[in-house]
């Protein structure tokens, strides 16, 4: 596997599907919902023939020949705001433009299930913290294209900046975030601290009787 964290090293396409097909292997049999996090086509073949549940997909299918695929899995997918690379949409409005256009790649390879994510983090040097909270403040506007909206903003360096917290000091910065963002329509939430978030999610259902 590869790490799609900013500035991470970059290995090649071979390298990352060997190191995910030996993850998989692991996994096989064990009954847990599997989405797996690639930009390549290739490597995503090989996470099929596993059985995996969804594909997360960070360039928001910016390549034709991964959306290709996506749709013959018939797969759900989690796709980031991206018009070529990562993170390249600077702003609220680049944003919800950028969303437009992963709509409309969705729609051209007949991709029907999808959840769409802002992609909160500082994914280039143009971005800054307070793109991120601008992100967090209007993060409603997302569910205008009437698709499910991810929340991925668990232990992310705009929390850490405010709040002066290393990664792992920053649960309960993450589950004020989680909070507001599922306030705001936010439908699915990646995290690191799973049972803390479990718990935040089932006392906001509770509060609001959102199923």
């Amino acid at each position: 596997m590869r790490s799609t964290a900013p500035n991470a090293q970059a290995i090649s396409g071979a390298e990352e599907a060997s190191r995910i097909d030996a993850a998989l292997k692991e996994l096989d049999g064990t009954g847990f919902t599997i989405s797996v996090d690639t930009m390549n086509p290739w490597v995503l073949e090989v996470c099929l023939k596993h059985g995996i549940h969804a594909a997360n997909d960070i360039s928001g299918l910016s390549s034709p020949a991964y959306a290709k695929r996506v749709a013959e899995s018939g797969l759900p997918a989690i796709l980031m705001a991206a018009n070529y690379n990562p993170g390249d949409a600077v702003g609220l409005d680049a944003t919800m433009a950028t969303l437009q256009t992963v709509v409309g790649r969705c729609e051209a390879a007949g991709i029907d299930n999808y959840v769409l994510d802002p992609g909160v983090g500082y994914w280039n040097p143009l971005r800054t913290l307070d793109n991120d909270w601008e992100l967090c403040q209007n993060y409603e506007r997302f569910s205008e294209f009437g698709r499910p909206v991810l929340a991925a903003i668990s232990r992310k360096s705009f929390i850490g900046n405010l709040l002066k917290k290393e990664p792992e000091d920053r649960l309960a910065g993450s589950l004020a975030v989680t909070m507001v963002l599922l306030q705001k329509g936010a439908s699915v939430v990646r995290t690191h601290d799973v049972a803390p978030t479990r718990d935040l999610i089932a006392v906001f259902e509770r509060m609001v009787k959102r199923p």
